[in-house]
């Protein structure tokens, strides 16, 4: 079990998507450009099975913004969206309102 003080260390933003390309060494990565605030960074995101590329940019999600880079089938991805799952499809977090970029996730 995580603890509370483990839960607050984690930074959850908003975040918009400027561009999605498939990964070039996975077919179910993404590599998503993304902007937090006024900070551009690329993450690596496994949802290419549910959502086409000319539909994400310009989408709003929620990133976990703080979690150390790591490189995933030769790409660095610095950050991570959120997604939901039942087992057959999948949705990426998003806010139910207009929030800007960098948003803060309460």
């Amino acid at each position: 079990m995580a603890t509370l003080d483990d839960f607050k260390k984690i930074e959850l933003k908003v975040a918009e998507i400027i561009s999605a390309e498939p990964h070039p060494n996975a077919d179910r990565l993404f590599v998503l450009k993304i902007k937090i605030g006024e900070d551009l960074r690329q993450i690596v995101a496994g949802i290419r099975q549910y959502y086409t590329a000319e539909e994400l940019p310009g989408k709003k999600i929620v990133v976990v913004a703080n979690l150390e880079p790591a490189v995933i089938r030769g790409v660095e991805s610095q950050g991570m969206l959120l997604a939901a799952s039942d087992g057959t499809a999948l949705a990426v977090v998003t806010p139910e309102r207009a929030i800007a970029s960098g948003g803060l996730v309460k």
